[in-house]
């Protein structure tokens, strides 16, 4: 796997060094993850793709600190994982990483405003402060008019959107996305892929994103590729799209 000279000289933002995942023991044994090796830069958005199954969001999960590797080593921003405290882990994600899942997660209990405020206010930040900064980001992804609507009145769509308004809130300097275009239409997509990809457009941070979808691969700044819980391939985006 090549990386570019422009790449290799910003400075990293994860590293992965052999590292594995296994669920279960025995005949119920799964090797989720087979001796993952990948550098991810700041400044950068990187795109996972890859077939269902072959491991993508475990790595994402294992990256974000949700889930613990089995064995092998992870840097993020710095920091060791496998040697940070479950609290010490739990207050690192909270104030440096910004999470976008398949599930969206919303509370049902708070209009979008009050979810995308969420994270300033868990980080002491007042709370008509923290909503109103959650009303700018709707504003950016095209959410103004629906700042005081439930989870429930909104479609997936719009929830999605939410979701990823949430993750940018609190500036974080690591930003993974589990199919942040799936619930989209291609305009909708083609603009969540741009503010992602303007935020990640940043000297101290890094966006990474798990996608199926070949629309997005002209935001990437590299395309890590995975087949059978493998990092078979490290490409460019240019490169990769010069072989579709």
């Amino acid at each position: 796997m090549s990386e570019s000279t422009e790449s290799a000289n910003r400075p990293v933002a994860v590293q992965c060094r052999q590292v594995t995942k296994v669920f279960g023991q025995g005949h119920t044994e799964v090797r989720a993850l087979r001796g993952i090796d990948l550098t991810v830069y700041t400044g950068e958005l990187t795109l996972l793709m890859g077939p269902s199954g072959c491991g993508k969001t475990t790595l994402l999960s294992v990256i974000a600190g949700i889930l613990e590797a089995t064995d092998g080593e992870i840097q993020v921003l710095g920091n060791e994982l496998q040697r940070m405290s479950a609290a010490k882990k739990t207050l690192f994600r909270q104030r440096q990483l910004g999470f976008v899942f398949q599930q969206y997660n919303l509370l049902m209990a708070l209009n979008a405003a009050e979810n995308v405020a969420v994270p300033l206010i868990i980080a002491g930040v007042a709370r008509s402060a923290a909503i109103k900064q959650g009303q700018r980001l709707l504003e950016k992804v095209g959410l103004s008019k629906r700042s005081r609507a439930m989870p429930y009145e909104m479609s997936g769509g719009e929830q999605q959107r939410v979701a990823i308004a949430r993750a940018l809130v609190h500036q974080p300097r690591l930003i993974v996305c589990d199919e942040p275009t799936a619930s989209l239409d291609a305009d909708s997509g083609h603009a969540i892929m741009e503010l992602l990809r303007d935020s990640a457009i940043d000297t101290d941070r890094s966006v990474i994103v798990v996608t199926h979808d070949p629309r997005v691969m002209e935001f990437g700044d590299r395309i890590a590729r995975m087949e059978d819980g493998q990092v078979v391939q490290v490409e460019s985006s240019e490169s990769a799209s010069s072989q579709e």
